[in-house]
């Protein structure tokens, strides 16, 4: 069965398979990296080996596997199995199990792992035991069992593997094996069932966009949003037209990898400040759209959210192969492929329409960046400011991963070079695989590699750094604020012990004593002249993994925040 599995990720083009080391899992573990076309990976920590795996998924947009052995370890790949879903990420999950009848009779290492992830997982595919005996000859109706029960397996992993292939997120094949489990089979030929994957691209006719398109040019306010997406993801012609046309504004993000001279990059920029001006209901009903049309994965400002789900749409179109999430409330359509396919076939039906919409707000954003560098120039010492320098010394050539929480939001208010590839684990938006997700880009693409990460975020997630894999142009940044900063931006009494324990998790800990134990060269900053002078040679090659630990003022990082879009708004 091992064999079977192992020639059948071939067949399909899986070439990475991360491991976890186990018992029950051994026949995997042998059949994977016996193969010479498999290229695996060593990992302990079940999260951390996931999430690693995610991280070379993202980047490949391809399926890695994933193999662990029984119990509870299959759990922990869960947060990664939850991301890789709401990000359509192609993972392959692989776990050793027991045979059926030892589940639930007090065998050692043993759950229940049949369907286990059901809530957030493409396809489960659970195998039949083979049995362990040999079959005399005359023994038709064992030998028939023994087909049946591996052509049922054969058939489970191709329909396993082809729903990550052609859906692009994660499975699970779950694999229970009788002992022994580390006998070699010498001269064994398998020839398992094939079944081709199939990719499907819907296209629409023009009878079909007929009536959409007519909607689109009478409409003289149009706002397009990008959410999460892979660098290059739409083409330049696409974008020109997008970008000439006055009743049409794009606004993007820091992950949209999307860039054009007209698009509005931070959204929170320009948002922000109505939100606090006199005049807001008047601004916030010049700003709505007629039409909505969103593309790209999650969308991370909660302000354009709170916007749009209060000053709605008439019309909201969701561009997406896939799904489309009814985020503002007011979904009207999901067109079902490509967003370069539907460009393609949808603007040969549009016409330009005139209007002032796109011109006044380019104003508005015009004005915002005069007062953001204002306001960066008279901020005290703090993670603001600090990301401030940051930006612009990221060499351009560079994959950059942010962490969730604060980091990618402070990251959302600046223009960054729009030669980095950008990357955040937003499916989810969780702190917990950050390092790790990072780590596997890195060691699949062997381009140089930052992740920007917060304390929390960073301790959290250290056991990432416990694996042989990590390149010497592996940079990691850690803010430490000595807490969880973000949380002081809410609402409420901040300078409590109640606050400050449960919600803050105030700590004092530091990078330096992770960085001698794995190897990693340690610099640190704690001032504006200190980040300068440790960036000035941080990205030069030493060698080694290094890693800047900044430290921040804890209880002055939200007041600057906060006063950043009053200061914007004037």
């Amino acid at each position: 069965m091992a064999r079977s599995v192992v020639a059948l990720c071939v067949a399909k083009n899986i070439h990475h398979v991360v491991i976890s080391p186990g018992s029950r899992n051994a026949p995997l573990t042998i059949g994977f990296t016996h193969h010479p076309e498999i290229k695996a990976y060593s990992i302990v920590d079940e999260r951390c080996a996931a999430f690693f795996a995610l991280g070379m998924a993202q980047q490949l947009q391809k399926p890695v596997a994933l193999v662990c052995t029984s119990g509870s370890a299959l759990l922990n790949y869960y947060p990664a199995i939850a991301e890789a879903f709401y990000s359509d990420i192609p993972l392959v999950v692989i776990s050793a199990d027991r045979p059926v009848e030892r589940i639930d009779i007090g065998d050692g290492q043993t759950i229940r792992q049949k369907n286990v992830f059901e809530n957030h997982i493409l396809y489960s595919a659970n195998l039949h035991s083979e049995l362990v005996l040999e079959t005399e000859a005359n023994d038709k109706k064992l030998q028939q069992k023994q087909f049946e029960a591996r052509k049922h397996n054969e058939r489970e992993v191709n329909l396993a593997l082809n729903k990550a292939i052609e859906e692009k997120g994660p499975v699970h094949i779950n694999v229970p094996f009788y002992e022994p489990l580390y006998d070699l089979v010498e001269n064994v030929e398998v020839n398992p069932l094939q079944i081709l994957p199939e990719i499907k691209e819907r296209t629409y006719s023009e009878n079909q966009l007929q009536n959409y398109a007519e909607l689109w040019n009478k409409a003289k306010r149009k706002m397009v949003i990008v959410g999460v997406a892979q660098p290059n993801g739409l083409e330049q012609e696409f974008l020109e037209k997008l970008a000439q046309d006055p009743s049409v504004i794009v606004f993007t993000e820091t992950t949209s990898n999307l860039n054009h001279p007209e698009f509005f990059t931070r959204i929170d920029t320009l948002i922000g400040p109505i939100e606090k001006d006199e005049n807001r209901e008047e601004l916030f009903k010049a700003l709505q759209p007629e039409i909505l049309l969103t593309f790209g994965g999650m969308i991370v400002s909660k302000k354009i959210k709170a916007f749009l789900r209060n000053y709605q749409p008439q019309q909201h179109w969701h561009v997406d192969s896939k799904k489309a999430y009814n985020t503002f409330f007011c979904l009207n359509k999901h067109f079902e492929t490509t967003v370069n396919s539907f460009f393609q076939q949808f603007f040969p039906l549009t016409e330009t329409v005139e209007s002032d919409y796109g011109n006044y707000w380019k104003s508005v954003k015009e004005k915002r960046q005069k007062r953001h560098e204002e306001y960066m120039d008279e901020i005290p010492y703090s993670d603001l400011k600090a990301m401030q320098l940051i930006v612009p010394d990221v060499p351009k050539d560079y994959i950059l991963h942010l962490g969730n929480s604060s980091v990618i939001r402070y990251a959302q208010l600046f223009k960054w070079p729009a030669s980095l590839k950008i990357f955040c684990n937003r499916g989810t938006s969780g702190i917990d695989g950050s390092i790790s997700t990072s780590l596997g880009a890195a060691c699949l693409k062997g381009d140089p590699t930052l992740i920007i990460a917060g304390d929390l975020s960073f301790f959290y997630d250290s056991n990432a750094l416990w694996n042989n894999y990590i390149p010497s142009n592996f940079r990691i940044i850690v803010l430490n604020n000595e807490g969880g900063g973000i949380f002081r931006i809410l609402p409420g009494n901040k300078n409590t012990v109640n606050f400050e324990t449960y919600f803050e998790t105030t700590h004092k800990l530091q990078a330096k004593p992770l960085c001698e134990l794995y190897g990693l060269e340690y610099i640190s900053a704690a001032t504006s002249e200190g980040i300068s002078e440790s960036l000035s040679g941080f990205f030069q090659d030493s060698g080694k993994p290094k890693l800047l630990e900044i430290f921040t003022p804890r209880r002055l990082n939200d007041e600057v925040l906060l006063e950043y879009f009053n200061f914007m708004k004037s």
